[in-house]
């Protein structure tokens, strides 16, 4: 069953939660990127996608690639609420033997699609299951979630463009613009905008949202049948390491550790963001 806008905040909010408490004190981790795709993230699996632990092995189920594969976190986070595995499996991320690595390993992990993290792939890799699906005569849609920093990669536009070629109109790319990568702010880097145009310009449709609005992320998602010819790109304006202030805007913690009392006030902040949400 669908959530409502409101269970969709809360849930976009539990995520950020399991991820501040599945990370822990002193280990690094991914927080920017994960923190800021969690209302994407719970609006694809608890809103638009067709996708539950009874479909995990449905051919027609809807699939979610996270292309940028380090923040696969969030969405172990969403897995586990939604019963895939048990939420207490969240705290053995990273270990040793454990079935939830950094990046997507889709030999262990139930749910997971591709295996990302070699970042400007997961497009590529989403075009052959979307191509896939039409031979194969399955309506079914995929979703790709990206970053702003992968958009360097030129692998990503040769893929874009392929995509529209062959009218691959079930598939749809979500940007997480969120201004910064791991070594400082995208624009300085290598700028990627305008990205409206870019992505129009490879004949894409082009939707461009704040992306901790719910309701606009949502509306957004709706947009998409994925029955038409051109796909979608979904430029989610986002605010890396969402939630916790003094992550916000802050590269460095793209990955990084954290000691035990930044740990207590990420937990209380996002316990508060929570606990707002009305």
């Amino acid at each position: 069953m669908k959530q409502s806008i409101t269970e969709l905040k809360k849930s976009a909010w539990q995520i950020r939660l399991e991820l501040i408490r599945m990370f822990g004190v002193g280990k690094p981790h991914h927080y920017g990127g994960t923190l800021s795709c969690a209302e994407i993230v719970a609006a694809l699996y608890f809103h638009k996608m067709n996708f539950s632990k009874e479909l995990l092995n449905a051919p027609e189920r809807d699939r979610l690639i996270m292309s940028k594969g380090h923040t696969v976190p969030a969405q172990y986070a969403a897995l586990a609420m939604l019963g895939v595995f048990p939420m207490e499996e969240l705290k053995t991320i990273k270990r040793l033997g454990s079935r939830l690595q950094g990046h997507p390993d889709i030999t262990k992990t139930p749910g997971i699609e591709a295996p990302t993290g070699s970042l400007g792939q997961g497009l590529s890799y989403a075009n052959g299951i979307a191509l896939a699906a039409k031979l194969d005569g399955l309506k079914f849609n995929i979703f790709v979630i990206v970053g702003d920093g992968e958009l360097q990669e030129g692998q990503t536009w040769e893929a874009a463009m392929t995509t529209s070629q062959h009218c691959l109109g079930n598939l749809c790319v979500i940007v997480d613009r969120n201004v910064h990568q791991s070594q400082g702010c995208v624009s300085e880097i290598m700028d990627v905008e305008p990205l409206d145009k870019k992505w129009q310009a490879f004949g894409w449709d082009t939707v461009r949202i704040d992306g901790h609005n719910m309701e606009a992320v949502c509306k957004a998602l709706d947009g998409f049948t994925g029955q038409g010819k051109r796909p979608l790109a979904i430029i989610a304006d986002t605010i890396k390491g969402k939630g916790v202030k003094f992550m916000e805007d802050v590269y460095k913690f793209h990955n990084a550790a954290l000691t035990e009392e930044q740990f207590k006030e990420a937990e209380k902040e996002i316990l508060a963001g929570l606990q707002e949400v009305k």
